[in-house]
């Protein structure tokens, strides 16, 4: 139940979406509202921004592979879909589950009260007549959506033929996706003046990025590396952050690589990115518990300000005299504030577009600081969000397998083509034979050498030979637990066999099992195994 029974008691949430939705109309929404937040910042949220799948949103330069990169995921062609060399998609397609095909235009998108789009309407028809929804019955999109973007293009044809703000839409979009993936060509590495203000646009936004080097099977190992490290310079400059972003490199389409010769690190990226996109679903209500903090936080250094500037004004003479100067010098004003209420400097807006957007504001119309719609906020932000946070951890453990399934998704899960298939400590899996028998010969010379007592030798005399492959004891005491399958503090020539294949699949790179495989255990072993296990 909701509700409060008195003032000073907490709020009481049935879920995390309810929680948030609440909190922001009756603590965040009116702070926002008194101090202008919508008309400086971002839309008010809506109910339909806090119930929405997570979405997927598309960024690259036009034939990077988005609408493919797309395809690929789902394993279908979705409604509107267009792909090409030249700048095919012209349009920001939402593309979403439905129980059938269909398209829905934008005029009629942002009226619909159950779709995340009204506050597009802002943007006006010149970017609604280039944005619709794509409708489809998939199983990929009964977990998330993906938003598909026009190709960024070169020189001028950026601002002059669009008719709309095309850097803010995309960073409205930002806003509200869960995932922001850059793709990137690795065949014309290139990155023009309208994708740098766009990445910078973004900005706010690092924690949601990913960069996908894609058509990497184009191009010979030695040219890989070089695009790879030419990309990672450029972006350094651009997203000017001490942490470096993620790239997953790859081919992202279902047909035959063309230099097949880095297969197992493209599987690998793929494997890795598409675990990244599965986990979306799990961490959606973590992160809008996230963006309505950063929004809080944003709202109160509004508060601030405004109020500032309203204090700053004569009452009667020199009004816009006083308004120039206030605006020429805000970079002081963000200073006071900073040291007066203790706020960071990275919680304040950008200082030049600030400037920008009050150049049109009435500056006596601005209200005066009300320390109770102030005193609201900073009550979510150190009690309700923190009740929020553990209703989150509650809702991850009674859902935790909540993924994303179907379309691409399925094809790397299991079988003989799933990764890592057959590989490490998977080798022999279907296989009749035990695979630790191929080496046995070579263990067994160095286990009689040992000199065994009644067929087995001792964890000291095990030790001294397990220390030469040079591995750190954590390594060495784990695989030790793996080996001696009968727990009595001895290895048989079987299982100091089995210690020494182990000890070759970590000096190989791979993983060690957290528990011992069936297709590892020993022959003399497997009854015992099995009869313990059937006990259990």
């Amino acid at each position: 139940m909701f509700g409060r029974t008195s003032k000073k008691d907490p709020e009481l949430f049935q879920n995390v979406a309810e929680g948030l939705r609440r909190l922001y109309r009756t603590k965040l929404f009116p702070l926002e509202d008194t101090y202008r937040f919508h008309d400086f910042h971002s839309p008010a949220l809506e109910d339909a921004d806090f119930d929405n799948k997570p979405m997927v949103l598309l960024v690259g330069q036009y034939s990077t592979g988005k609408t493919t990169f797309i395809r690929h995921l789902m394993e279908q062609d979705f409604p509107g879909m267009r792909i090409g060399p030249e700048p095919t998609t012209d349009s920001f397609i939402a593309v979403m589950h439905g129980d059938q095909d269909g398209v829905i235009p934008g005029n009629a998108l942002v009226v619909d009260p159950k779709k995340p789009f009204r506050k597009l309407n802002a943007f006006g028809n010149a970017f609604l007549n280039r944005f619709m929804c794509a409708q489809l019955p998939n199983p990929v999109l009964e977990s998330i959506s993906i938003i598909d973007t026009p190709g960024i293009l070169s020189g001028e044809k950026q601002r002059i033929s669009r008719g709309y703000d095309f850097a803010a839409v995309l960073e409205w979009f930002a806003e509200r996706v869960d995932r922001i993936i850059l793709l990137f060509d690795a065949h014309k590495l290139d990155i023009s003046d309208e994708f740098s203000e766009v990445i910078r646009a973004l900005k706010n936004h690092e924690d949601k990025m990913r960069v996908v080097l894609n058509k990497a099977d184009q191009i010979s190992t030695q040219q890989l590396m070089r695009v790879y490290g030419a990309l990672m310079w450029s972006l350094g400059k651009i997203i000017n952050t001490p942490e470096v972003v993620r790239v997953y490199i790859g081919s992202f389409w279902a047909q035959p690589l063309l230099v097949p010769d880095n297969r197992k690190l493209f599987e690998a990226e793929e494997q890795d990115l598409f675990l990244d996109i599965q986990s979306l679903p799990r961490n959606a209500a973590l992160r809008k518990l996230n963006d309505l903090i950063k929004r809080a936080r944003l709202a109160k250094v509004q508060a601030y300000i405004i109020s500032s500037l309203k204090k700053e004004m004569p009452s009667v003479f020199g009004k816009e005299n006083k308004k120039k100067e206030l605006i020429a010098n805000l970079g002081e004003i963000y200073q006071k504030i900073e040291k007066e209420h203790q706020i960071s400097p990275g919680d304040f807006p950008n200082l030049g577009k600030m400037q920008e957007l009050l150049n049109g504001q009435d500056f006596t119309k601005f209200p005066s600081l009300k320390p109770k719609l102030l005193e609201a906020v900073e009550d979510m932000l150190a009690n309700d969000i923190a009740r929020l946070m553990a209703l989150v951890r509650q809702e991850e453990a009674a859902m935790p397998s909540q993924t994303v399934h179907g379309g691409a998704f399925e094809g790397t899960m299991s079988g003989p083509f799933g990764h890592g298939y057959g590989e490490g400590a998977s080798e022999g899996i279907d296989e009749m034979e035990w695979v630790v028998g191929r080496d046995k010969p070579s263990y067994d010379e160095m286990f009689y050498n040992l000199g065994p007592i009644n067929g087995k030798v001792s964890g000291a005399a095990a030790k001294k030979e397990m220390l030469k492959s040079k591995l750190p004891n954590t390594v060495l005491g784990k695989i030790w637990k793996l080996a001696d399958v009968d727990k009595d503090g001895f290895l048989d020539d079987e299982e100091f066999a089995l210690a020494n294949h182990l000890i070759k699949v970590k000096l190989e790179g791979h993983e060690l099992p957290a528990s011992l495989p069936n297709h590892l255990v020993p022959p003399s072993k497997r009854r015992t195994v099995q009869l313990e296990a059937d006990g259990e």
